[in-house]
């Protein structure tokens, strides 16, 4: 079978469920630290720090990881990450039972590194099949993440109290998890890593690699889709608690929507490949902001969980999009200071978002967040149109 369809080969396969691992990881962390972190905090508005902990470690990262992966190759570098992931959930395992808030900040912070790592996943699908398949292979990896989406929400609710220590079985099952990803990351091989092993000044510095209008519009489409999902995601489980929601239907909404972000991977690459990246784009606009609609007509559960499904979609297409616009914008010697960057924007977008959630979530209301989002979906749509038309004129 894999003859006659050589886009999943062994090693995508085994790269897909690696995925599927690290979207467990980031899930169930969205999905619990808010709430641990409210039970834990001195104050309510700084209980989505580990949250921001988070992915603000994931921001600091980037540049170590890319040094890492140039040093090492994608397979030390990833199965360090997943190394750290399992101490790191051990930490913030710790810090649930001695109910030290700072303590899980750290942990989650220092997890951020493995952050770091899962982001290249996608970048490191398209090595592993043919030029011809390079968007497909991105969107399948990314679509493994639908692992994540049926594990991360269910894990949290199963494990939730099975312990004297609300969560705490979700952080252990997350450090056995990490282990399990170093023995598969263990069979994969990456093709490219020993060619890759250049000096980071290699190539085109990086400022001009930034100022390419296309790589411009990834690096947008990217962090500030990612930025709006993350800002309405990290709030949704204090918003349903706020609203008098149970946990299960907390856990529902987020299966749901991680179902909504990953479950299009399998065909999102055959559809930007039929009908363009930039229009594919376009559409994950559209319907972040049907979502916003959705989500400002009330908080009942299925306003919830069909706002939050549409946010996933409209990521699918907006993250899938931006990352084969970049993938265009740089040379091979230029892959992993090219791909930091863009990842850097990501984390910075991300942690300025998920403190944003925590702090207006329990300040602002649900409707307020809705309504700042407004913004910068609009002003990824305006890049969107920017680059169309930068392309037309080129042509002509």
């Amino acid at each position: 079978m894999m003859n006659k369809h050589p886009l999943l080969n062994r090693n995508l396969v085994l790269l897909i469920l690696c995925q599927g691992l690290f979207l467990t990881n980031n899930v169930t962390f969205i999905a619990i630290n808010g709430l641990v972190g409210l039970s834990l905090s001195p104050v309510a508005w700084m209980a989505t720090l580990p949250v921001m902990g988070y992915v603000l470690g994931g921001a600091f990262s980037t540049s170590v990881v890319a040094k890492t992966q140039n040093t090492w190759g994608r397979k030390i570098s990833f199965q360090l990450g997943l190394l750290v992931a399992s101490l790191s959930a051990l930490m913030c395992a710790y810090a649930a039972i001695s109910k030290n808030f700072w303590l899980l900040v750290l942990g989650t912070f220092i997890a951020g590194y493995y952050s770091a790592n899962g982001q290249l996943y996608r970048f490191a699908a398209a090595e592993l099949t043919t030029a011809s398949q390079r968007d497909k292979a991105v969107s399948w990896v990314l679509a493994g993440g639908i692992i994540g989406a049926v594990i991360g929400p269910n894990l949290a609710s199963w494990t939730k109290n099975i312990f004297d220590t609300a969560f705490l079985g979700a952080y252990l099952t997350l450090a056995i998890a990490g282990c399990i990803g170093i023995v598969l990351m263990q069979f994969i091989h990456f093709p490219q890593e020993l060619k890759s092993q250049q000096s980071l000044s290699a190539g085109r510095d990086l400022k001009t690699i930034l100022r390419q209008p296309v790589f411009m519009v990834a690096i947008i489409g990217a962090s500030l889709g990612y930025g709006v999902m993350n800002l309405l995601m990290a709030a949704t489980p204090l918003a349903m608690q706020i609203c008098g929601l149970p946990f299960s239907d907390t856990a529902l909404v987020l299966e749901w929507h991680v179902i909504g972000m990953f479950a299009p991977g399998f065909f999102t690459g055959s559809l930007i490949q039929r009908f363009g990246t930039l229009k594919m784009m376009g559409v994950g606009v559209v319907l972040n902001l049907i979502c916003i609609a959705i989500a400002l007509t009330g908080v009942d559960l299925h306003q919830f969980l069909i706002a939050l499904f549409l946010l996933g979609v409209g990521w699918n297409f907006l993250f899938t999009g931006s990352t084969s616009l970049a993938i265009t914008a740089y040379h091979p010697e230029e892959r992993d200071k090219a791909q930091a960057a863009i990842n850097f924007f990501v984390f910075a977008t991300m942690a300025f978002t998920s403190f944003g959630s925590g702090a207006l979530i329990t300040s602002q209301g649900w409707t307020f967040l809705n309504v700042g989002s407004l913004f910068p979906v609009l002003l990824t749509g305006a890049a969107l149109i920017w680059l169309s038309a930068q392309k037309k004129s080129a042509k002509a």
